[in-house]
């Protein structure tokens, strides 16, 4: 079976804002991609970044340090969304889920989560 590659595909969707659907493996040989191409559109003055990862089949330590990276990139916002249950249960395991909550979109007055399981981080 041909390994999965990563693909970004980058959505300017406001003035500040830049959509990253990610596709496939992010892992130890793929996550600079994410790092290099996150660089690029904050060099262009997105500092508002979500990552939908909702195709993303494997994410390993790599990965997650890619993310990591992002949100200590100095953007102004990064929202992860599209996480499935393994992404979430990583994040939660290692510690990463703490250092990356916070406001959450749409949060409601009982605390509860939004329903499309997304989180915005820094």
């Amino acid at each position: 079976m041909p390994r999965e590659l990563l693909t970004i595909e980058v959505s300017r969707t406001a003035p500040r804002h830049a959509l990253l659907r990610l596709a496939g493996e992010l892992d130890f040989d793929t996550a600079p991609e994410l790092t290099r191409v996150a660089n690029q559109v904050r060099a262009e003055g997105y500092d508002e970044v979500t990552v939908d990862l909702t195709d993303v089949t494997l994410c390993d330590s790599s990965g997650l340090s890619a993310i990591v990276v992002l949100y200590r990139s100095g953007a102004r916002s990064v929202r992860l969304t599209g996480m499935n249950e393994r992404v979430q249960q990583l994040l939660t395991r290692t510690g990463l889920a703490e250092l990356l909550a916070g406001p959450r979109p749409a949060e409601r007055a009982d605390g509860a989560a939004p329903a499309d399981g997304s989180r915005e981080v820094g």
